[in-house]
């Protein structure tokens, strides 16, 4: 793994911001407009308002959406709404939920670090491929800026016994932040002294990056520029939660896919209803899920489609149907197996694609052949909050 260290945070102090839970987001790309718009809403000091700013894109406008997250952050820092940690450290993370969509109860338990940059295909592994849009959006933000927002989420296979015992340890303790989420998540955190020796118990593993590939890339980007300039310095890390998935069980969500246009496929068997669909799917047998229109009685129809190869099957249903039906702009991407039926019925999308859930397992296997997964492959949940902790790099 490349090298972790205790960093200096920027946080929010309740004092002077008002309550946590009305202070912290999703990250960025699982926020829609009409949601970004009521995290504004529920606080003047929403993280939303600075990674999601209203405005132009274009960097150069003075009313961009980067000038004005610039400036907010600027002046939150300014007023004291944010304020720095006295001294370097770690911070220990708990992510914790009573029901998932299968109705499951789980707990993640991790640690934020100073993550040093290193250039992809060492030991920091990607497994998703990248898109430009995002990737320009978030780097205009970071040359604004000049500070991590959020972090990154990165897996490790362990297992780290003394990372365990600390986790275990430290959160028996009345937690420095707690609060729930939309989504029923809660969120805790407690600081972990630098001198503990969290770098050393990391650096045997490498670093699968399950969430985030646009913004290391981004930060890698700007760390060269910087580099150009200034030489080395802060912008050479990147904040990032590492979680060891040796003792933690991480759930790693598909998202399905919508077909907007091209040729359908034709599933291999057809069963009743979504609940036979998702009774159906299966990652390891290659089994993926179809629901389509039916042009008889204008209803839906579904069905199972069988898809030989390892897992991820979304690396299958890429290059064996959807490259050849589905080319070019034609797919969205959605984690709500609901929300895919819908747009079906509603005539917005001409077929989905259902997959299964997939292990972190099988997603580093995939990357240990060679493969990187198209993109928009995985949904490691639950995700990391936005605001809980910034990381300046200026």
């Amino acid at each position: 793994m490349p090298q972790a260290a205790p960093f200096v945070g920027l946080r929010y102090d309740p004092a002077v911001a008002g309550p946590i839970a009305q202070l912290t987001a999703p990250p960025y790309d699982v926020i829609s407009e009409p949601h970004r718009d009521g995290f504004h809403a529920a606080s003047p000091y929403n993280i939303a308002h600075v990674d999601l700013a209203r405005g132009s894109l274009d960097p150069d406008n003075e009313q961009s959406r980067y000038a004005r997250a610039a400036e907010l952050l600027r002046t939150w820092e300014h007023e004291g709404v944010l304020r720095a940690d006295d001294e370097p450290g770690y911070d220990a993370y708990e992510l914790s939920w009573t029901a998932d969509e299968a109705g499951n109860a789980g707990r993640i338990r991790g640690v934020f670090v100073a993550l040093t940059l290193e250039p992809w295909g060492g030991s920091v592994i990607p497994h998703e491929e990248t898109m430009p849009g995002p990737i320009e959006d978030r780097l205009a933000l970071l040359r604004a800026t000049a500070t991590h927002l959020s972090p990154i989420y990165g897996t490790v296979t362990g297992p780290s016994a003394p990372l365990a015992a600390l986790l275990d340890g430290i959160t028996e303790a009345a937690a420095r932040v707690d609060l729930t989420d939309e989504e029923g998540v809660r969120h805790r955190l407690w600081r972990i002294a630098a001198g503990v020796p969290v770098a050393s118990w990391l650096r045997p593993y490498d670093l699968l990056i399950a969430d985030g590939h646009h913004r290391y890339t981004t930060a890698l980007a700007y760390r060269d520029e910087r580099h150009a300039v200034d030489g080395p310095g802060p912008w050479d890390s990147i904040l990032a939660l590492v979680v060891d998935t040796g003792t933690q069980h991480v759930p790693v969500l598909p998202y399905h896919r919508l077909q907007l246009s091209g040729t359908v496929a034709e599933p291999d068997a057809s069963v009743t209803d979504l609940e036979h669909v998702l009774a159906r799917v299966d990652d390891a047998a290659g089994r993926v899920g179809f629901i389509g229109r039916d042009a008889a009685d204008d209803g839906l129809t579904y069905g199972t489609l069988e898809l030989s190869g390892q897992p991820p099957v979304v690396c299958a249903l890429h290059e064996r149907i959807l490259d050849r039906v589905a080319p070019g702009d034609s797919l969205r991407f959605t984690h709500s197996v609901h929300d895919a039926e819908r747009a079906v019925r509603s005539g917005d999308a001409l077929a989905a694609y259902v997959l299964p859930p997939t292990t972190p397992e099988d997603v580093l296997a995939a990357t240990g052949r060679g493969e990187r997964l198209p993109r928009k492959s995985t949904f490691f949940w639950p995700k990391p909050r936005t605001g809980l902790v910034l990381m300046p790099v200026r």
